[in-house]
């Protein structure tokens, strides 16, 4: 099968995906295998949502969103182009998946299936419902990916290469386990925003859903502010009220709001509260749930060398001319094909196998 084909099923792909969304399910009776799959999918969702607490409906929708508008034949063209997998050596590639969003793996399943290998999938417990139905959908559009995807919930066997997602402690068994394999080997890493008192309303309130989507838990998800020595927090704290304070009807988020706080109090730790939000000043990157570290500077270009040092425990740095790697306000949520996790080219490793 060619490059070409197997884009065209990705397209397929997207355009099934783009019938669900925050604005409403609706069945387009132009899609393929609808009748096979529309009805199930929508009830995979509701599993996934009552199988795990943190997958509400509205981000298992914004991340179904997310990939309806990426895989498209635009998008999959540009992804695509800087490779060549016309003549590649087709190899079992598993990939250990994380579970801490809505189908946070699904970039390393297309890439490993686009790029001509077969893919071995090990999914993570706390999501489990949306993929295989997702994999089911493909087979369907054409019986090439039976035997392309194989799942397991067991120890992963007979595979060339993995892309393994995980914890820093996590990522230290992978590299002992796959020691004599290629491989990817992705660790902890945070996101963090720079603010210099002089953001319009519109730019904090574009940072509310850098914070706040899939309740913090993902790695392109602000956990640290960094902010000028006697900043104000009043402005960022009123443009991030009234959109996001709704967090503490979630009985999870509201549990953590709750500990983390007493936690706090209890310790003496300095601290601002608004009610569902905690800011510490903490040097770490990573915050727990319903908690946002931050720290002051005074020199930009001091700040930017810091965080420069650091770029390998950082995801996404959001700010306004600061550096050429920065992200705006309100766009971590957004990745493209071509933005990879922790900066490692998927595809041009899974080109050179």
């Amino acid at each position: 099968m060619t490059i070409h084909q197997r884009k065209s099923h990705f397209i397929e792909l997207g355009k099934f995906l783009n019938q669900f969304s925050r604005d409403g399910i609706q069945l387009n009776s132009d899609v393929i295998n609808n009748a096979e799959f529309f009805e199930s999918f929508k009830e995979q969702i509701e599993r996934a949502i009552h199988y795990n607490g943190w997958f509400t409906p509205d981000n298992i929708l914004f991340n179904l969103e997310g990939w309806s508008e990426s895989l498209t034949e635009e998008k999959l063209d540009k992804w695509l182009k800087p490779y060549d997998f016309e003549n590649i050596n087709p190899k079992t590639v598993g990939i250990v998946l994380a579970g801490n969003i809505p189908l946070v793996g699904l970039h390393d399943f297309i890439s490993v299936l686009i790029s001509g290998h077969k893919v071995l999938v090990k999914q993570s417990s706390n999501d489990m419902k949306l993929l295989p139905i997702l994999a089911e959908y493909l087979i369907a559009l054409d019986p090439y990916y039976k035997a392309k995807i194989e799942f397991t919930e067991g120890r992963m066997n007979n595979f060339e290469a993995v892309i393994a997602t995980g914890s820093n402690n996590t990522s230290r068994y992978f590299e002992y386990y796959f020691a004599n394999k290629s491989a990817i080997i992705r660790k902890n890493r945070n996101s963090v925003a720079v603010l210099t008192g002089e953001e319009t309303l519109k730019e904090l309130e574009n940072l509310g859903h850098d914070i706040f989507r899939y309740f913090g838990l993902g790695c392109r998800s602000v956990s640290k502010l960094y902010v000028p020595e006697n900043y104000d927090f009043d402005a960022f704290y009123k443009a991030v009220q009234k959109p996001w304070s709704t967090l503490m009807n979630h009985a999870k988020y509201a549990n953590n709001y709750d500990y983390n706080k007493a936690v706090y109090l209890m310790s003496e730790f300095k601290m601002l509260d608004n009610g569902f939000l905690v800011l510490k000043e903490d040097i770490s990157f990573g915050s727990p749930i319903a908690t946002l570290f931050y720290e002051t500077y005074s020199d930009k270009e001091n700040l930017k060398a810091s965080l420069e040092e650091n770029k390998e425990n950082l995801q996404c740095v959001v700010a306004k001319d600061l550096m050429p790697s920065e992200i705006e306000f309100g766009k971590t949520q957004y990745p493209e094909l071509w933005d990879y996790a922790d900066s490692i080219d998927t595809l041009a490793f899974l080109q050179n196998l």
